[in-house]
């Protein structure tokens, strides 16, 4: 048994180190594929954006319907909501409170969609090693560029460009409200032909009521809830907009997300939506 309890307290020990050197190595280092992207199979569309070049709306929103206590918890997640998550998860119930910034994040680098105690145990290990490791602008700016937000669509920076032929510093407050109503079910949301995303007659009905409750309803309340889209930034320590970025931009800048990523166009392709004589989607209901 001494052998035995040994044994799982060294490969305890292994596994922490293990995770804490992965989360000190995400305070450079970005990596460009996640586990979720592999599982997509085949090529994705997705192109890295540093958060100086994210409109403020997008960010504030993400705080206000993801995580409005990213920038002032310490740690993944409060002890009281991992519980009655727990409980509920055994007693096969609805996720009460649903996964914070850090637990998505790290289940989107690394592990799987099909929730198991096991990968909820994996998430909530990893995640507290990077919540405490990452700033909370940090924790933002990989969900960001991580999240899915289509299928085959990951990252902001492709979204945006993909949705609403814009870059993501050009973001309206309505377009950043409708994005976090696709995260809940990117796999069923698509892109309108002449732009936008798809809420037509033969749109999935979850789809329009988490878009449509998510921009005219859920964000909007959360935010002035919170003090409005400069009060959501400040929680997590920006102070800034995109704009005063916007020197940082250019060809010589990959992280600028200034035009279409070239995997985008490839998926606007596939999908028959027409492009103009430079390559790019027509404009616009056009």
């Amino acid at each position: 048994m001494r052998r035995l309890l040994a044994r799982v307290v060294k490969l305890g020990l292994a596994m922490l180190v293990i995770t804490e050197l992965a989360a000190v190595s995400f305070i450079w280092f970005a990596p460009p594929r996640t586990a979720f992207m592999l599982q997509t199979g085949g090529p994705v569309a997705y192109q890295y954006v540093s958060l100086n070049h994210i409109s403020r709306y997008v960010i504030a929103a993400a705080v206000a319907h993801e995580d409005q206590q990213l920038g002032t918890r310490l740690g993944a997640f409060s002890v009281d909501d991992f519980r009655d998550r727990a409980i509920a998860y055994l007693q096969g119930k609805e996720d009460p409170s649903g996964s914070t910034v850090p637990q998505q994040l790290v289940k989107n680098i690394f592990l799987w969609p099909e929730p198991s105690a096991l990968r909820k145990g994996l998430e909530a290990g990893i995640a507290t090693e990077f919540s405490l490791t990452l700033t909370p602008q940090r924790l933002m700016e990989l969900y960001l560029n991580y999240a899915q937000f289509g299928p085959k669509l990951y990252g902001i920076c492709a979204a945006s460009w993909y949705y609403f032929d814009e870059p993501p510093w050009n973001m309206s407050e309505y377009q950043a409200a409708q994005l976090m109503g696709v995260l809940p079910l990117p796999t069923l949301v698509t892109r309108s032909a002449d732009g936008g995303i798809y809420l037509g007659p033969r749109v999935h009905p979850k789809v329009w009521d988490y878009v449509n409750g998510a921009a005219n309803v859920w964000v909007p309340k959360q935010i002035e809830g919170l003090g409005g889209w400069k009060a959501a930034v400040a929680t997590i320590g920006i102070g800034d907009t995109a704009t005063d970025h916007a020197a940082e931009r250019g060809t010589a800048n990959p992280d600028g997300c200034s035009s279409y990523p070239e995997s985008v166009l490839d998926l606007l392709r596939q999908q028959g939506i027409a492009l103009d004589r430079n390559g790019n989607p027509a404009p616009l209901g056009g």
